[in-house]
């Protein structure tokens, strides 16, 4: 059973509660249609089957993203959006209706989870916006999680678009390797650290950004001292 922070809102959500609400029931394949098991990437992204998939009408959190509660301050909403949706959809049965390909390749569709919207039960529930710059069809579903203080709305949030202009017009530090320090510690996609050695196989591919927490190590000890692991190739 799935549930949104309690300690950021009025009440307890449960989202399985709300998929009852909204309804639903067994998805049937058809053709045009993607359907596959998921494999959740962030709070609008998920695998299908090999498709990746950009779910259309919505805008997530961004992992890095952090917002601030009146009361008990900032909180990695990024992060816990993610791990929300994961809980919830990771490894289920999805039926995916496309609408488009966006300029990463990925494609935007309509998803279903036995008959129910995807995207209409994330924005409803406060663990995504209505992406208005696109479409206007869980609109009414963000006033609602809005009007009852669901989820992000518990607190002050950028927008995700927002926030993503931000970032690209922050100054990007430059990593200065430090001498005799020759190991990259890196963060991943999927917010995992771990470090590259000379001689291993993607350590000359492998780029280290400060503004994301990534970092050079002296050696292998001091790596793992920091919480990083080793690139297992």
């Amino acid at each position: 059973m799935l549930r949104i922070w309690s300690r950021f809102g009025p009440a307890l959500l449960c989202l399985a509660a709300l998929v009852a609400a909204i309804g639903g029931g067994p998805a049937l394949a058809a053709p045009g249609k993607i359907t596959g098991v998921a494999r959740v990437i962030d709070g609008d992204t998920l695998d299908v089957g090999e498709t990746r998939i950009r779910l259309f009408g919505i805008d997530s959190v961004e992992r890095s993203q952090t917002c601030r509660h009146p009361v008990e301050g900032d909180w990695p909403c990024g992060r816990d959006v993610t791990r929300e949706v994961t809980d919830w959809l990771n490894g289920e049965t999805l039926t995916c209706t496309p609408r488009d390909t966006d300029r990463y390749g990925r494609v935007v569709a309509i998803c279903h989870w036995q008959g129910v919207d995807v995207g209409e039960t994330l924005v409803k529930a406060g663990l995504a916006f209505a992406y208005k710059k696109y479409s206007r069809r869980y609109v009414t579903q963000e006033a609602q999680a809005l009007a009852a203080g669901r989820g992000l709305w518990t607190s002050v949030v950028l927008r995700p678009e927002a926030f993503r202009a931000q970032r690209r017009a922050a100054p990007k530090e430059v990593a200065t390797q430090p001498t005799g320090c020759a190991i990259k510690g890196n963060i991943s996609s999927k917010g995992e650290k771990i470090y590259h050695v000379p001689g291993q196989k993607y350590y000359s591919k492998t780029r280290i950004s400060p503004h994301k927490g990534e970092r050079w190590f002296c050696s292998e000890a001091e790596a793992r001292r920091a919480g990083w692991r080793k690139a297992r190739t």
